[in-house]
């Protein structure tokens, strides 16, 4: 359980899934002012932004490179930094390569794995799970099987040799090409039921029930669609959806403030 103090007055912000770079750059870029105008409008308030995965829709650090573009973006991170807030980068499918860049540059706090934290309010606490949410539960064995290859030093080794105008080309070009897909294959229903993040997080709340973990709400992204489920009387799960669906209509923000819990919608600043 990692435990932060925040200020009275400040809130902690949550969202995911923005695959910046997707799926070309005047679409992204559009996306990327959105994103930059919402940072803005938090500064005043926030304590910590919790970015829950796949902030690029893909990211690879060479030893001396970073992937092109998103200076904007990545601007006004250092920027937030800079003024206080702490930045927390959840590793997601689209952007496993992390290592220092965003620690060295923006002070920020990398997570791998679904983590426990303690965020203590003047008057009282909330103690939250946050987690991108790839690869838990049953099924998805292919991901589950490509992640491991993904995540083998030696793969990652191997990768790193290719020039990136050639490594960057590929891994955007593989994942445009399954967005389009299942863009074009419809928008597939939310079902409580059967969803793995869902079945997961069931059992997840079972065990920390058990050990009197405290847990109020469990948060992730990686499925792209901006749910709330109550799971219990006192426990709520939340998904935090995706910013490139059309109009930003899967785009929500959770807020965790001295009131409690706010999941709203985020308003395109058109």
């Amino acid at each position: 359980m990692i435990v932060i103090q925040i200020p009275d007055g400040k809130k902690v912000y949550c969202i995911s899934d923005m695959h910046l770079g997707f799926p070309n750059a005047s679409e992204s870029r559009a996306r990327e002012a959105q994103l930059v105008s919402w940072m803005d409008q938090i500064a005043h308030d926030a304590s910590d932004l919790f970015l829950v995965g796949d902030l690029f829709d893909f990211w690879f650090e060479y030893r001396e490179v970073v992937p092109k573009g998103f200076v904007r973006f990545l601007g006004k991170l250092a920027s937030l930094a800079d003024s206080g807030v702490r930045i927390h980068v959840f590793v997601g499918n689209h952007d496993l390569w992390m290592k220092d860049y965003f620690v060295t540059e923006c002070n920020a706090q990398i997570y791998q794995t679904l983590t426990d934290f303690e965020f203590q309010f003047v008057h009282h606490s909330s103690r939250v799970c946050i987690g991108h949410g790839d690869g838990i539960g049953p099924g998805d064995y292919g991901y589950k099987l490509l992640k491991q290859v993904f995540t083998n030093p030696i793969a990652q080794f191997l990768f790193g040799f290719l020039h990136p105008d050639i490594g960057v080309r590929l891994a955007h070009f593989w994942s445009g090409t399954r967005k389009k897909s299942t863009i074009s294959s419809g928008e597939v229903m939310f079902n409580s039921d059967t969803d793995y993040i869902v079945l997961a997080i069931k059992d997840r709340m079972l065990t920390d029930r058990l050990a009197n973990k405290g847990i109020e709400a469990y948060v992730c992204g990686h499925r792209h669609h901006p749910v709330c489920i109550q799971l219990a009387s006192d426990i709520h799960y939340y998904n935090l959806g995706d910013w490139f669906s059309q109009d930003f209509k899967h785009a929500y923000v959770l807020q965790i403030g001295a009131k409690g819990f706010d999941f709203v919608k985020f308003q395109p600043n058109y």
